[in-house]
Parts: C-alpha cells; sequence; structure tokens
C-alpha cells in the first residue's frame, strides 16, 4: 500500500501564502500520479492540482496563478505553494496517489488532511 501523510496547513491571512507538503512512503514505485484535492464544510471534495510521473501539470482554475504543485522525485514528495490566499481557499486539503492495479482498474489512496484556514 501507499501512505501519504500531509503538513503545512495552518491559519493565514487573506494575500498570504502557505506551503502544503505530502510525504509518500510504501509501495511509491507503483504511483502514476500524484496531487492534491480540498473540501471545504458543505461543499464536495474538489481537485485543486495534479502532476502525473511524466510531469504533466492540471490545475482547477480558480487557483490557476496562485497555485503551483510540484515534485521531489528522489524523496517522493509533492508540495503545494499557494499564494495570494483567498477566504474561498478554506478548506481541508488532502494528498493523492494513484496507483494502477490493473489496465482497466486504478485506486486512490489518500492522506489524512491538513485545515487551511484563511481569514478576511
Amino acid at each position: 500500500q501507499v501512505q501519504l501523510v500531509e503538513s503545512g496547513g495552518g491559519l493565514v491571512q487573506a494575500g498570504g501564502s502557505l506551503r502544503l507538503s505530502c510525504a509518500a512512503s510504501g509501495s511509491i514505485f507503483r504511483i502514476n500520479a500524484m496531487g492534491w484535492y480540498r473540501q471545504a464544510p458543505g461543499k464536495q471534495r474538489e481537485l485543486v492540482a495534479t502532476i502525473t510521473s511524466g510531469g504533466f501539470l492540471n490545475y482547477a482554475d480558480s487557483v490557476k496563478g496562485r497555485f503551483t504543485i510540484s515534485r521531489d522525485n528522489a524523496k517522493n514528495w509533492v508540495y503545494l505553494q499557494m499564494n495570494s490566499l483567498k477566504p474561498e481557499d478554506t478548506a481541508v486539503y488532502y494528498c493523492n496517489a494513484n496507483v494502477p492495479i490493473s489496465p482497466l482498474r486504478k485506486y486512490d489512496y489518500w492522506g489524512q488532511g491538513t485545515q487551511v484556514t484563511v481569514s478576511s
């Protein structure tokens, strides 16, 4: 299995910055892609950013130009640099790892989540 541990969340004022980190361990050789998702109170979990093993990046429209996802391949860590934070960014942020089980099936592993709160 794959284990994911997030860190870096906290309380910040609007316009500030935070950097989230996710450390992957276990069967990391099987990870195809990693990313960040978030879930605000009363809302569904949504994609924030993903990065594939080949370095392909994908961002939600709401964070483009403000957030940057990156990966340290040697250490199997993934990061999310969040700048110009807005109150609507307040959510629990989850690290995700996508693992192919077979050519027809994939499995998502999730971290425990880290709280990001942006005050006005």
